[in-house]
């Protein structure tokens, strides 16, 4: 039975797990048992949670396998895990074959971590029960998957479809597709009108290193925790987005080539004394940049980005935590 509380902390072990039933190999990783930090968070009813006494809800798949698909919620409990015989299989390694399980309370759905070996995270907070809200992202091994619930959910659904063509769902900046045609009209725009441009291209020095020492969960979490720090630190006008695993880029309109430098200094110095955190494990990194500015012969986007590109490239190779400018 749950009693109503605030946020407790409590440390514990994973336990083993010993669900019968097993997708993909059919075997739970071998990773060592390790003790880490849970919030348990469950909310106490309050005029301001919703209480709207429909189960009408859905889950919509924005980062992982089957992007864009929407699992309806209808007041039965939703399994989620490896196992073949949940209602909603992830085939990953970092998810538990009994991982968690959302259930309908009479007025809101509620989140339960199943004893998983790598945990139930709920706006990036580790939760062993939490209640969900309307846009409460959850994450299951690798897979975000967000909640939605309300009067417009076919409206929310199909707006969030379209926010995942522009939008990376890890990282919540803009995705490869949508920079790519936004740099060309962007070139174009200031070709037509001389105005300058730079381009920024940067990645995290050694991160296969991050995800063999702290695994892929961590790797995820650094790339989130990155992601946000930059975008607090660029303008609206600027694109930022991700372009690659671990690569990103910073679209700089009206901006010349010792703007963009200064503005690449800032961002290398700024990570290079920043702390990353996942769980109970901190991680420090590094990135290596490179900028190029539209000029000639420049007079495509793929043309400006393969130059930002090169320039990355010779910073990785002068020795990294660098910032190199096309030459």
């Amino acid at each position: 039975m749950l009693s109503y509380c605030g946020p407790a902390v409590s440390t514990q072990s994973d336990p083993p797990n010993q669900d019968r039933f097993s997708g993909g190999s059919g075997f739970e990783s071998d990773r060592p048992t390790k003790t880490k930090t849970v919030v348990t968070v469950i909310q106490p009813p309050s005029s301001t949670a919703p209480q709207s006494g429909s189960a009408a809800a859905c889950l919509v798949i924005i980062y992982g396998a089957d992007l864009g698909r929407r699992v309806v919620l209808d007041g039965n409990p939703l399994e989620i895990g490896r196992s073949v015989k949940c209602d909603l299989p992830i085939d990953q390694e970092s998810v538990s074959r009994k991982h968690a399980r959302l259930s309908w309370d009479g007025t809101r759905y509620r989140l339960t971590d199943l004893g998983s070996t790598n945990g139930s995270y709920v706006n990036d907070e580790l939760c062993t029960e939490r209640y969900l809200k309307d846009g409460d992202q959850l994450k299951i091994g690798r897979t975000i998957l967000k909640f939605m619930t309300g009067d417009n959910i076919e409206t929310a659904y199909h707006e969030e479809i379209y926010r995942l063509m522009t939008f990376d769902g890890l990282t919540q900046v803009h995705n490869k597709r949508h920079f790519h045609e936004t740099l060309d009209r962007e070139v174009s725009r200031s070709s037509r009108y001389e105005r300058p441009m730079s381009l920024v291209v940067f990645d995290i020095d050694h991160f296969k290193r991050v995800n063999d020492t702290h695994g892929h969960l961590a790797g995820d979490a650094l790339l989130r925790q990155l992601a946000s720090l930059v975008r607090g630190r660029i303008r609206r006008e600027d694109l930022f987005a991700r372009v690659g695993g671990e690569e990103f880029a910073v679209l700089l309109p009206e901006i010349d080539m010792e703007g963009a430098r200064q503005f690449a200094e800032k961002i290398r110095k700024l990570v290079e004394h920043q702390q990353f955190h996942f769980e109970d494990v901190s991680i420090g990194v590094t990135l290596s940049l490179g900028i190029a500015e539209l000029r000639a012969p420049y007079n495509t986007g793929e043309m400006l980005y393969k130059a930002a590109d090169a320039a990355l490239y010779a910073a990785k190779q002068g020795g990294r935590n660098r910032v190199e400018l096309d030459k």
